[in-house]
């Protein structure tokens, strides 16, 4: 009965959206464990757009040197929250590289 209750406020916390693509299980703890494979799978496709928005920003137009910076460092900081890290040594002649183009 206290998992039931359990499932059920845990269900209730969480957005109606993933309900979905979360398996039903009759024990708290792999209906847990089954959540976080879920935002597992969500930080990485975060990441591979994050990427995606790395790369686009390299090969597109320039207006502002100052603003492009300050974006390509925007990214590489959320990118680094999510494990993917890119380093200095290389993403200064990255940026050097992207504004000449």
């Amino acid at each position: 009965r206290s998992n039931h209750l359990s499932i059920m406020f845990i269900k209730t916390c969480i957005f109606t959206i993933i309900h979905g693509s979360i398996p039903e299980s009759q024990k708290v703890k792999d209906f847990l464990k089954a959540i976080n494979k879920q935002f597992e799978m969500s930080n990485k496709a975060l990441a591979s757009t994050l990427m995606g928005r790395f790369l686009l920003m390299m090969l597109m137009g320039i207006a502002s040197v100052r603003k492009h910076i300050m974006g390509i460092r925007d990214l590489v900081a959320q990118l680094k929250s999510l494990e993917v890290d890119i380093s200095e040594s290389f993403l200064v002649p990255l940026i050097l590289n992207s504004l000449i183009l």
